[in-house]
C-alpha cells in the first residue's frame, strides 16, 4: 500500500504526530539541531522512543546511544493546502499533506527531496526515493576501494560482500540513516540515475535527516548513534604480523633486532589459528601447548620486552567434539529450525576444522564469553582479533528469536561488543582495543579497524587508502594499512618506501613480514629511509593519538577525505588519494613509480609545505620533485603540530614530557590537536597568546616572531 495523506494529530516543541490512515503514525522529533528523526509505523510501536520489551530494547540501544531529543522545533504559520513546515533555525523539513512527500529545506533551499510517489509499505517493507541532480555525490556507505562517490552502486547491508555502514552524505548539505537492523538496500542511482531509492526490513521506518557540511553530519550523527572510547599509548605504536612457523621467542628476537635497526615497533598480531579452544559446559580455555606450553610465561616474557600481544578468537565450537554436541543439547549453539546446530566450515582461525558459533544472543552464553576473554587480558593477552560477519542461513534463528538479516546484523554486532568490554574491564573511560575486519551499525563505537586486504601494486596502495577514507566517511575513527605481501617474498623498494611515508600519516599500520625488513632486498640506503621514516612515525604519535581522541568528542577520522574535508571545493574531491590526517596536516602520497607528483592545495587556505617552510595559497595545483626520502604534506594555515621525541617503542615515551617541539604555520589560530591536550590558544590585538608550551622547542612560520613570558607564549607578527 502507499500511505498518501496525513492528519496533523498533535504538536508540541519536542514532537509532532501526524495519523497516517489505516493505524499507522507519523512522528517527527527536532532530535538534534540540524537532524529531524522521522519515524513510520502502527501507531503503538512508534508511541515510545525505546521499545517496551527488554530484548527488543537492548537491542535498539546497540543501534542508538542517545534516543532522547535534545532540541525543539515549531510549526510555521502556513496557509498552504500542500505541506506542513517544521522549523529547527534556519533548517525546515517540509511534509506534504498528499503524497506523503518530505523535503529538507535550508534558508529556503532543498538539499533533500522524496520522489512522487512518497513512501511505499507491504507487510514490513518500506520503500521511498531521493531525488538527485546531475551533480550530486553520495559518500559514506560503507568500505570502497574504488570511487569514494558512491553514485551508480548498490548496497545490501547484511550482505558481507558489500562491507555496509548506515550513513550517506552529500557535499551538499544532507545526510541519511537509517535505524534498522533488518535488511537495507540503498540503491544510489544503479536503477535510476536520478534516484537514490532505499528499501528497508522493518516493522517501523525510522530515519534520522541531517543537515550541515560533513563535519557537522558526522558529529550528530556519532551522537546519536555512539562514539569511540580511549585507546591506550601503546595501540598506535606499530604492528607486525607473526612470521608463518615462527615461535614466540624467535618473533620476540625479531622485533628486538628491528628496533636496533631503527624500526621501532610495539605490537605483534599473531597470526591464526587460535591459541586455545573452548572446552567443557563452562567454555573453559584448552591452550595449544605446542604454541602455548605456558601461556603466563609467554606473555610475560612479551610484556617484560614492552612487546604487546594480539591473538586471534572467534566464538567457535569444534564439530566432532564433547564440547560441542553438549552445547548444542543445551541450546547454548546457534541453531538451525531443524533444531541442529549450524555448522560453518572451517577457515583459518579454526585450522580448517568446521564449528558451531556460540549464541550471544543468551545472556549466559555472552557472558561466560566475556569472562573468558577478561581472563586473557588480566593473563597479558593485550588485543583479540576476530572477524564473525559471516553469511548466516536464513533458517538460522538465535534463542532471542533473531534470524537472517536481523541476526546477520546483530551477531557481529554482539561478538564486538562482548570483546571490548572483556578487554576494557573496568576501566572509566573505557579503554580496549578489538581489531576485526567486520562492518556494522554503530561501529564508529570502537576505535580500531583491522587491515584490509589489498594486493602489493600500485594500484593496491590507492585501494588501501580508499578503503580507509571510505570507512572513517561513516564515522569510523581508524582503518590500519598492511605494509607488504606476506604472500611474497621479493619486494619493490620503491613501492615499499612509498607505502610506508603514507602509513607514517595515517591512524596506524602493521608490517606483514619481518624479512623485508630484514633482509638483502632494501639496500642500506633504503634501511636508513626506513629507519628516518619511523622516527616520523613516533614522533607524530601524540598528534596522532589526539586525532583519535578528537573522534571520541567529533566523530571525525584520523584520515579525512577531501570531500569530508573542503566540501564546497567540487575540485578538490576529485583528489581522491589526497586527504587530511588530523586537522592540521594535508598528505598527498605518491601512488606511481617516479619522482614528480601533482598534489592540488584546497582552496580558501593558506598551505605551508613541511619540507621547505615555504607558503602557498590555496585553489592551486603544483608539481613536485619527490625523492623517496619525501612525501608532500602541508600544514593548515592557523593550526599547530606538536611532535614527541623519537622512541624505539611506546614504552620509552615520558608521561611528564609527551612532547619535544612545535611547528607552526602562519598565526596560530585554533588549540592544536594532541594526546591529553593541554595547550590553549587565544587571540588578541593580533596576536597569539598560548599557554601549555614550556620547555618545548618552539618553531614559527615564516615572518613570525615568539615571546616567552613565564608560562605563557606570544606569537606576533616580525616588525
Amino acid at each position: 500500500m502507499n500511505l498518501d495523506s496525513l492528519k496533523l494529530l498533535q504538536t508540541n516543541p519536542a514532537k509532532i504526530s501526524f495519523d497516517a490512515g489505516s493505524g499507522y503514525k507519523l512522528v517527527v522529533e527536532p532530535h538534534a539541531p540540524g537532524v529531524f528523526r522521522v519515524r513510520l509505523g502502527p501507531a503503538e510501536a512508534v508511541a515510545h522512543d525505546l521499545p517496551s520489551a527488554a530484548r527488543a530494547k537492548v537491542r535498539a540501544e546497540m543501534m542508538i546511544a542517545r534516543a532522547d531529543a535534545i532540541s525543539e522545533a515549531q510549526m510555521a504559520q502556513t496557509d498552504s493546502p500542500e505541506h506542513w513546515d517544521i522549523c529547527q533555525g534556519d533548517v525546515t523539513l517540509r511534509v506534504g499533506k498528499q503524497g506523503f512527500a518530505l523535503a529538507i529545506m535550508r534558508d529556503q533551499e532543498c538539499l533533500l527531496s522524496f520522489d512522487e510517489h512518497g513512501i511505499g509499505h507491504d507487510d514490513g517493507h518500506w520503500s521511498f526515493g531521493l531525488m538527485l541532480s546531475g551533480d550530486d555525490t553520495v559518500f559514506g556507505l560503507g568500505e570502497t576501494v574504488s570511487d569514494l562517490n558512491r553514485r551508480g552502486e548498490y548496497v545490501v547491508s547484511d550482505d558481507p560482500a558489500h562491507r555496509a555502514l548506515p550513513l550517506a552524505w552529500s557535499p551538499r548539505g544532507w545526510g541519511l540513516y537509517v535505524n534498522a537492523m533488518g535488511r537495507v538496500d540503498h540503491d544510489i542511482g544503479q536503477t535510476d540515475s536520478a534516484l537514490y531509492e532505499v528499501h528497508v526490513q522493518a516493522p517501523v521506518l525510522d530515519l534520522f535527516l541531517f543537515t550541515g557540511e560533513p563535519t557537522e553530519i558526522l558529529n550528530q550523527y556519532t551522537a546519536i548513534t555512539g562514539r569511540a572510547g580511549q585507546v591506550s599509548l601503546w595501540a598506535v605504536g606499530t604492528w607486525l604480523k607473526q612470521p608463518v612457523a615462527t615461535t614466540a621467542s624467535q618473533i620476540i628476537e625479531q622485533v628486538e633486532q628491528l628496533r636496533t635497526q631503527g624500526v621501532a615497533l610495539d605490537n605483534v598480531m599473531m597470526r591464526a589459528p587460535m591459541a586455545w579452544r573452548l572446552q567443557e559446559s563452562k567454555l573453559a580455555l584448552d591452550w595449544d601447548n605446542q604454541r602455548f606450553p605456558d601461556p603466563k610465561q609467554v606473555l610475560d616474557l612479551f610484556a617484560s620486552k614492552s612487546i604487546q600481544v594480539a591473538l586471534p578468537s572467534l566464538p567457535a565450537v569444534l564439530t566432532d567434539t564433547p564440547t560441542f554436541e553438549e552445547l548444542e543439547d543445551r541450546g547454548w549453539l546457534l541453531l538451525k529450525d531443524s533444531g541442529q546446530a549450524c555448522v560453518m566450515p572451517g577457515n583459518e582461525v579454526t585450522g580448517g576444522q568446521d564449528f558451531g558459533l556460540l549464541d550471544l544472543t543468551h545472556k549466559d552464553v555472552y557472558r561466560q564469553w566475556v569472562e573468558r576473554h577478561r581472563q586473557l587480558a588480566d593473563d597479558g593477552v593485550s588485543a583479540v582479533w576476530c572477524d564473525v560477519q559471516l553469511d548466516l542461513p536464513d533458517d538460522v534463528t538465535a534463542r532471542g528469536g533473531e534470524s537472517g538479516s536481523t541476526l546477520r546484523t546483530l551477531y557481529p554486532m554482539l561478538v564486538r561488543q562482548a570483546l571490548y568490554e572483556a578487554c576494557a574491564g573496568h576501566k572509566v573511560p573505557p579503554e580496549g582495543l578489538v581489531l576485526t575486519n567486520d562492518l556494522v551499525p554503530a561501529g564508529q563505537r570502537y576505535p580500531w579497524q583491522a587491515a584490509t586486504s589489498v594486493s602489493f601494486s600500485w594500484e593496491g596502495l590507492c585501494e588501501s587508502l580508499r578503503a580507509a577514507l571510505s570507512t572513517g566517511h561513516s564515522g569510523l575513527p581508524l582503518q590500519m594499512h598492511a605494509l607488504g605481501d606476506e604472500a611474497k617474498a621479493d619486494l619493490d623498494p620503491e613501492l615499499y618506501l612509498r607505502w610506508l611515508a603514507m602509513c607514517v600519516f595515517s591512524g596506524n599500520f602493521q608490517f606483514e613480514r619481518a624479512d623485508h625488513l630484514l633482509g638483502a632486498q632494501l639496500s642500506k640506503a633504503h634501511h636508513e629511509l626506513v629507519a628516518q621514516w619511523m622516527q616520523w612515525r613516533y614522533r607524530l604519535i601524540p598528534y596522532v593519538l589526539g586525532a583519535i581522541e578528537d573522534a571520541a568528542r567529533t566523530g571525525l577520522p584520523v584520515q579525512r577525505s577531501m570531500a569530508m574535508s573542503f566540501p564546497q571545493d567540487r575540485q578538490a574531491h576529485s583528489w581522491d588519494t589526497q586527504y587530511q590526517c588530523g586537522p592540521a596536516l594535508l598528505v598527498a602520497p605518491v601512488t606511481q613509480s617516479g619522482t614528480r607528483t601533482q598534489v592540488y592545495l584546497p582552496e580558501a587556505e593558506g598551505w605551508w609545505d613541511l619540507r621547505t617552510g615555504w607558503r602557498y595559497d590555496g585553489g592551486q595545483t603544483i608539481e613536485m620533485d619527490v625523492g623517496l626520502d619525501m612525501i608532500p604534506v602541508f600544514g593548515r594555515e592557523g593550526h599547530m603540530l606538536c611532535l614527541g621525541p623519537a622512541t624505539r617503542h611506546t614504552g620509552e615515551f615520558n608521561s611528564a614530557k609527551l612532547l619535544d617541539e612545535v611547528w607552526m604555520f602562519g598565526m596560530p589560530i585554533h588549540n592544536p590537536v594532541v594526546m591529553r591536550n593541554k595547550i590553549r590558544v587565544m587571540q588578541m590585538q593580533g596576536s597569539s597568546y598560548i599557554k601549555g608550551l614550556e620547555g618545548l622547542k618552539i618553531l614559527p612560520s615564516e615572518g613570525l616572531e615568539v615571546k616567552r613570558r613565564g608560562a605563557e607564549v606570544r606569537i606576533s607578527r616580525a616588525r
